[in-house]
């Protein structure tokens, strides 16, 4: 009967710890409007033990949520922010790494998600994302038309980055020495010539590659609770909300300067939920 009873306490203790591994975390954020209850993605392993080294090692205590836009987003995680004077320029500071995006598609910019900050595709074309920068959306409610536009943009960025890698490779570089020549005669048929068959080719590679598709349960969430669709696909999203959704609501209706630094310093200090 002993070995039985201690059989069954191990098999108790390592379903346990089985759970415990695989239940999402939870982080919370106290600022001066209240508290915001975070559940970290497993989806996004990167993004999350990145997330909770930080909180662990007290990285955000005492940063501000230094960029704020209503109806959009609010953002934090600059180290320069913690000893910031007023209307000093933020949002370029960071641990001095970065991290692999991990695109999900089902983890999208829904009201509430929390996503890591980066650099523009210009100095950043793989999207990694901001070694600590991260903000949740507020967002706003969206038309179907709406979406349907954004799609089409969201594509047309994709075809522009294919042509961009597809120039630097030898099998396409005479798209190059076309585009300069083109550019050099000023010549208007060349240039409507150029872009009918670079877009012939970006269109057979984007079909390659899988366009750009709002599926049916975003649609629902964007044109009912809202949220940020435009950036889905191009920023990574690793939590949401669970509670302390007005507090964001409050954040990203405080007064702001030109910059979208609030006015008034919105401190966050952020701890794990045991």
């Amino acid at each position: 009967m002993l070995r039985m009873a201690f059989i069954f306490s191990c098999y108790v203790i390592l379903s346990f710890n089985l759970w415990a591994q695989t239940k999402d975390p939870v982080v919370v954020i106290q600022t001066n409007y209240g508290k915001i209850k975070l559940r970290l993605y497993n989806e996004t392993p990167k993004h999350r033990d990145n997330f909770l080294k930080l909180v662990q090692q007290k990285f955000y205590d005492s940063l501000l949520f230094h960029r704020v836009i209503n109806t959009f987003m609010i953002q934090g995680g600059d180290p320069d922010s913690k000893q910031a004077q007023p209307g000093q320029i933020l949002g370029n500071g960071g641990p001095g790494y970065t991290i692999p995006a991990e695109f999900v598609p089902t983890l999208y910019h829904k009201r509430g998600a929390l996503a890591a900050a980066r650099e523009g595709d210009m100095t950043n074309p793989t999207k990694a994302s901001s070694g600590s920068q991260f903000y949740i959306v507020q967002g706003k409610v969206f038309t179907n038309d709406e979406l349907n536009y954004m799609e089409q943009q969201i594509n047309q960025n994709k075809k522009n980055q294919i042509l961009g890698q597809l120039m630097n490779t030898p099998e396409y570089s005479w798209m190059k020495t076309k585009l300069d020549s083109m550019i050099k005669s000023g010549n208007p048929n060349a240039v409507n010539d150029f872009i009918k068959e670079t877009h012939q080719i970006a269109e057979k590679e984007l079909d390659k590659q899988g366009r750009f598709k709002f599926n049916d349960e975003q649609r629902k969430i964007y044109t009912t609770v809202g949220g940020a669709p435009h950036l889905d696909g191009s920023y990574t999203v690793f939590g949401e909300v669970i509670e302390g959704i007005e507090v964001v609501d409050k954040i990203a209706q405080v007064e702001t300067d030109k910059n979208n630094r609030p006015l008034e310093d919105i401190r966050m200090f952020i701890y794990i939920e045991q």
